[in-house]
């Protein structure tokens, strides 16, 4: 028995799913950052997230919100009613998709590779952000992040913005 939905069924589907992703998301994220939390003083209790939670929920909410975009593309593709174009521009938006993530999964690898501990690299249009796992950095480790990022994105260094976390 196949099922058979219409297009405003499907709609709500896809909606649902995403919404349940988002809570999923949000949960996960409250109880991660209420086990890595930690008393700095006694007296005047502090809570302080691990720089490796802060990393860990940066990456699941970078991965819920780009699984959610991948979602929507892929509803345009599957749609009979979708146009031509719209498809053609799904599938262009897709493999750009995957290209970013490819590249900052590379560069990623590629700063950790440069002796920090952790990093997180994103991509708006015009600039690239990287942060890294350093209460402060010196101009020489500066320096090897730019190199790094503009070897593999040929971003000038006023498009570059490195925040130690």
């Amino acid at each position: 028995m196949k099922l058979k939905l219409d297009s405003k069924k499907k709609k709500i589907v896809v909606l649902s799913c995403m919404l349940a992703l988002l809570v999923v998301t949000g949960f996960l994220n409250i109880t991660l950052n209420n086990n890595n939390t930690a008393v700095i003083d006694a007296s005047n209790t502090i809570e302080n997230v691990s720089s490796q939670s802060f990393f860990n929920s940066y990456r699941t909410e970078r991965d819920t919100a780009r699984n959610q975009e991948y979602l929507y593309y892929q509803v345009i593709l599957d749609s009979a009613n979708a146009s031509d174009e719209a498809k053609s521009s799904a599938e262009t938006s897709l493999a750009q998709l995957a290209a970013v993530k490819e590249k900052e999964l590379l560069l990623e690898g590629y700063i950790k590779s440069k002796g920090f501990d952790d990093a997180v690299v994103s991509f708006t249009e015009n600039f690239v952000n990287v942060m890294v796992s350093a209460e402060s950095l010196t101009e020489a480790e500066v320096a090897q992040i730019v190199q790094v990022v503009q070897e593999q994105t040929s971003k000038s260094i006023d498009n570059i913005k490195i925040i130690p976390v």
